[in-house]
């Protein structure tokens, strides 16, 4: 196979292949390259990263246990720092939907930190890889299928710690300061999208912080099963080919470089042939965009109209939202949102299918599952800071919903427990068919006086403390 002045010929098992004179990526990341043309989409910089911190750490662990010499070490340390802190991201060019274990990623990365390393070392030609070489070095005492969904786990982790929780704070509070803003604002409730009992619209807002709360105790709960690594396990869980305590050791790199908690699973036979833990921080996940979904349709619901809707709050006016139609404005943060839960939901579907391919020792829907478990965290995170800044904090109530509430069908459940069932219900339709008010219905049809009806049908007393 013939080079041209832009590629070097490398070889491998199967003979030679061209690779870009310049890419610090080698063979195995050409072939892949090459074979994998299906999206175009690329793992997450969130995975790369995780890629060249399990490096590092193995590097380290390697040294410790004298496999490793201190100047190849050195070297692979600095290489798989500069893949961890981003420098090296364009280098990482295997399409997602490649081989199941992730190995085509694994080498990529195996590749430019050898080549790298050798630079540092020497200043070598890359593609020779001497005296750092890609599997005997920098992938020593590992395998893609330890590697791989280690690199999922760890980038979940950090993505929830640093950009989802912290999200969710936001979120949270400031729909808590909503809720205490709207706290003397009443309003109709409504069941089944039909009048119900009255309640205030700042007791709504708490029920969508309540949501943003628990959502927060969800994926901690998520990330505490992410902990758990299948680092060491090898190619088929029982540890073949590495140190007993290198996976030991490399977690505690890892644990000392990312205040993560990793620690190796005590079973890493189920470590490796399923992806159990993702498909669960999924479920979590999707629970979350559920949440979303809810809400964010409820707030685009309460501020339809503004005429011919329920109008009871107004939202951010951020763009027009009609190239027909003049003056209109809609609700376009929330329907965002709600496209991104959207998302979130086929993500699980994506990952729930994945987890069905553990074929006795391996899954080998690895890459698939984290680039869907990784996107979810990043919608979600983005879909929380855009609700909570340019929609949530913006929000007005208007002075719709309180004269709403006077005016509900629903408020003659506060006299059944007075005058019984039958007889509210009878003044219910009246009200109803007349287009008076509960109040202006009763009146003379109860043995209720004045007083006691505008005690009884009294909106702010029906929706509690």
């Amino acid at each position: 196979m013939e080079t041209t002045p832009a590629t070097r010929l490398e070889h491998d098992a199967l003979g030679g292949f061209p690779v870009p004179a310049e890419a610090y990526y080698g063979i195995a990341t050409a072939r892949a390259a090459a074979n994998f043309t299906g999206s175009g989409l690329r793992l997450q910089p969130a995975f790369i990263r995780a890629l060249g911190v399990i490096k590092r750490a193995a590097a380290r662990a390697n040294n410790d246990l004298e496999l490793l010499p201190d100047n190849l070490a050195e070297a692979i340390v600095m290489a798989a720092g500069e893949v961890a802190a981003g420098r090296w991201d364009a280098e990482f060019v295997v399409d997602v939907f490649q081989s199941g274990s992730g190995t085509s990623t694994n080498m990529n990365a195996n590749e430019v930190i050898a080549n790298r390393a050798n630079e540092i070392l020497d200043g070598g030609p890359k593609g020779v890889y001497a005296p750092v070489h890609p599997n005997d070095h920098v992938n020593l005492g590992q395998s893609s299928n330890d590697v791989i969904p280690t690199a999922t786990h760890l980038a979940a982790i950090a993505g929830v710690q640093k950009r989802l929780l912290p999200a969710f704070y936001r979120l949270e509070s400031a729909l808590q300061a909503k809720s205490g803003e709207f706290d003397g604002v009443v309003k109709t409730g409504r069941t089944h999208l039909v009048d119900a009992m009255p309640i205030r619209l700042g007791q709504e807002f708490r029920g969508y912080a309540g949501q943003v709360e628990r959502a927060r105790r969800r994926v901690t709960a998520a990330a505490e099963v992410l902990r758990e690594v299948a680092l060491g396990g090898t190619a088929v869980g029982t540890g073949a080919g590495t140190h007993e305590q290198f996976a030991a050791r490399a977690i505690a790199y890892i644990n000392d470089f990312e205040r993560l908690q990793l620690r190796e699973t005590t079973n890493h036979f189920q470590g490796q042939s399923s992806i159990d833990a993702i498909v669960e921080a999924s479920g979590q996940l999707r629970v979350v965009a559920t949440s979303f979904l809810k809400i964010a349709n409820d707030l685009r619901l309460m501020a339809s109209g503004p005429r011919a809707g329920l109008g009871e709050i107004t939202l951010p006016e951020l763009q027009p939202g009609s190239s027909m139609m003049p003056g209109k404005v809609n609700p376009v943060v929330p329907e965002a949102v709600i496209q991104a839960a959207a998302q979130v939901a086929g993500n699980d579907a994506t990952i729930a299918m994945a987890g069905q391919w553990g074929f006795f020792e391996l899954n080998t829907m690895q890459t698939v599952a984290a680039y869907n478990l990784l996107q979810s965290i990043d919608l979600l995170a983005n879909a929380a800071t855009l609700l909570a800044e340019k929609c949530v904090a913006g929000i007005a109530a208007t002075a719709t919903g309180p004269d709403l509430a006077a005016r509900s069908i629903a408020l003659v459940t506060a006299l059944a427990s007075v005058i019984g069932y039958d007889r509210a219900a009878a003044i219910a339709h009246d009200a109803a068919a007349t287009g008076r008010t509960i109040r202006e219905a009763a009146e003379g049809q109860t043995p209720l006086t004045p007083r006691e009806l505008d005690r009884l049908l009294d909106p702010r007393h029906l929706t509690g403390q």
